[in-house]
């Protein structure tokens, strides 16, 4: 059976018109005529009464069949589309991610199953946990690592903390600083709606004995609009090791400083995630951890 004549008879019943029926369907009113006919001729029954447009008794009995072999037909091709499109797997990456781990595990991924698309999807600082939870990725590589039961975490890095200063600042010129150098910085600020935790890592919240930050009228939730900001003497940031390899910014300087808690960068992925894609991913990103961390000057102690 034809599902388009289905479909045109199922158009003229619900509108009582012809012509509001191929209106709908983007077919000529002589297509939609032509299709209740040969359905008709098809069944042996006449479906329709032409003036007023009205279902006959056959028509009514039908009509449900219609429906239900036209909803069955949308929901086979609906289930097949499913399993024929590739797979994919979304990335979320906060800024530098876990430094040069991420590329070697996305290129180890990409060996092992070249049949999954891979996107990359920038996660700025206010996007800590809501991204996964959102289902916006299915793998994120964050920073630090988000205390939620419906986040799974691997760490992967083990790095010094540095702050990000203006070069024309002073402290700009030591090779090294302590907290107490710190504390008092005007640091950018964050949106209101950006994580606690991830606000209480930026600020270095743990050293402050409760006591609030000082932050600059200068807002950013990218590395870009940190530099930025750094770069043009309104502020001050505070990031991993890793960080100034990745952005080396003009007007900017990154400091170490000595005895700030080391902090990791992870793989966070839902915690009742069953993706076969994500489980091998996350088995891969902490093979290679244990590998290329030493290596990688990623596993400080």
């Amino acid at each position: 059976m034809d599902l388009r004549r289905l479909a045109s008879f199922l158009a003229v019943a619900e509108e009582g018109h012809f012509g509001k029926a191929a209106a709908r369907l983007f077919r000529s009113p002589a297509s939609v005529t032509a299709h209740v006919q040969q359905l008709e001729r098809e069944l042996g029954a006449r479906l329709l009464d032409r003036s007023p447009v009205r279902l006959t008794p056959a028509g009514e009995r039908f009509i449900g069949h219609a429906r239900s072999l036209l909803a069955a037909m949308n929901a086979a091709v609906a289930d097949l589309s499913e399993v024929a499109a590739e797979p994919t797997l979304r990335i979320g990456i906060m800024s530098n991610g876990s430094a040069e781990l991420t590329p070697a595990v996305v290129q180890t991924f990409h060996r092992a199953r070249p049949e999954i698309q891979v996107e990359f999807v920038a996660l700025d600082f206010t996007e800590h946990v809501s991204a996964l939870m959102q289902h916006k990725v299915d793998v994120a590589f964050v920073r630090p690592a988000p205390d939620d039961e419906r986040v799974a975490v691997d760490v992967l890095t083990t790095e010094r903390r540095i702050v990000v200063v203006p070069a024309s600042w002073e402290l700009a010129d030591a090779p090294a600083v302590h907290l107490s150098d710190v504390l008092e910085l005007p640091y950018i600020s964050l949106p209101d709606h950006t994580p606690r935790q991830f606000a209480d890592y930026l600020y270095f919240a743990a050293a402050r004995g409760g006591l609030a930050p000082h932050c600059s009228r200068s807002h950013a939730v990218t590395p870009h609009e940190v530099l930025t900001t750094v770069a043009a003497g309104c502020g001050a940031g505070s990031a991993l090791e890793s960080f100034q390899r990745y952005y080396p910014w003009p007007g900017t300087v990154c400091v170490p400083v000595l005895d700030a808690p080391l902090e990791h960068s992870v793989l966070a992925t839902r915690a009742d995630d069953r993706n076969p894609a994500v489980r091998i991913f996350r088995s891969q990103a902490t093979t290679l951890a244990r590998e290329l961390g030493p290596q990688l000057r990623l596993t400080a102690t």
